[in-house]
């Protein structure tokens, strides 16, 4: 089983910059890819890119220009660097992993955080 904490999710202005983080624990030795979403209040949950074991990334077409994916293995820590931020990019941000190498849609997932959330204004 694993557990993933995200983290640094705030209120920032438009125009700026936010990276979000994400601590996985527990049986992390076989945790292969790892994802973001978000979400807003009554829409559907938005995939934003997914990350493998080797680093490959994954992403949304609307926003690989503006977001990227990392992680640190060594350090159990998945990265969102999010930049040049509208307010539509506010919501709710999850963190997610599975134990497949590949997985994009949220179905693919087993695993996922509580959330943090981004508010752009």
């Amino acid at each position: 089983h694993v557990q993933l904490v995200e983290s640094g999710g705030e209120s920032v202005q438009a125009g700026g910059s936010l990276r979000l983080s994400c601590v996985a624990s527990g049986a992390t030795q076989d945790i292969g890819c790892m994802g973001w979403f978000r979400q807003v209040p009554g829409l559907e949950r938005e995939g934003i890119g997914s990350i493998d074991s080797d680093g490959i990334t994954t992403y949304a077409d609307s926003l690989k220009a503006r977001f990227t994916i990392s992680r640190v293995n060594a350090k159990n820590t998945l990265y969102l660097q999010m930049n040049s931020l509208t307010v539509e990019d506010t919501a709710m941000y999850y963190c997610t992993a599975d134990y497949s190498d590949y997985a994009v849609d949220s179905y693919e997932f087993e695993y996922w955080g509580q959330g943090t959330q981004v508010t752009v204004s």
